[in-house]
C-alpha cells in the first residue's frame, strides 16, 4: 500500500466536483481535490517520494516505483503561461514527501475567474489492478493522508 499525502493546506473535494469533465469523470483517474486555503503565496510540495516526470509551473507529475501521481493546481490555469507560479524542482529531480516544489496564488487564480481547485490523480497507468481510496475528509494541512493504493 503507497500513501499520498496532502500537497497543500486545502479541504477535500470528490473529483466529480472539479468544474473539468475530463476531471470530474475519472478519465484521467481515480482521486480526490482540494480546495486551496490561506492567502498570498502557497507552497506546494510532494505528495509521495520519487522523480518528478513532468513539471510545469501548474501543475507536476511524480512517478515512484508503485505509483504515478498528477497534481494539477487549479483548473484552466496552463493559460496564465507561468503568471503566478514559482518553480523550486526540475524535471528529473529526485524529491522526498515534502519537498516544496511550486509556490502559487490560488488568490490570483480566483481573482483572474479561475477555479483553484487542485485535482490530486493517480495516473491510471499505475493504478491498474489497484483500488485507490480516499482516507481524508474536510480539512488537510501539508503531509496529512489523502489517498492510499
Amino acid at each position: 500500500m503507497t500513501e499520498i499525502t496532502s500537497p497543500m493546506p486545502g479541504v477535500v473535494h470528490l473529483l466529480s466536483d472539479v468544474p473539468d469533465p475530463v476531471f470530474a469523470q475519472g478519465v484521467v483517474g481515480p482521486g480526490l481535490a482540494l480546495e486551496p486555503i490561506g492567502a498570498g503565496g502557497q507552497d506546494v510540495v510532494a505528495p509521495i517520494p520519487g522523480r518528478i516526470a513532468k513539471l510545469h509551473p501548474h501543475a507536476f507529475v511524480i512517478a515512484s516505483d508503485d505509483v504515478t501521481v498528477l497534481v494539477h493546481l487549479g483548473i484552466d490555469t496552463v493559460q496564465l503561461n507561468g503568471a503566478g507560479f514559482v518553480t523550486h524542482a526540475a524535471e528529473g529531480d529526485e524529491v522526498r514527501t515534502g519537498d516544496v516544489l511550486i509556490t502559487w496564488q490560488p488568490d490570483e487564480v480566483r481573482a483572474g475567474g479561475r477555479s483553484a481547485i487542485c485535482p490530486i490523480v493517480v495516473l491510471d497507468n499505475s493504478a491498474e489492478g489497484c483500488t485507490t481510496v480516499v482516507v481524508a475528509e474536510g480539512m488537510v494541512n501539508p503531509g496529512d493522508a489523502l489517498l492510499e493504493v
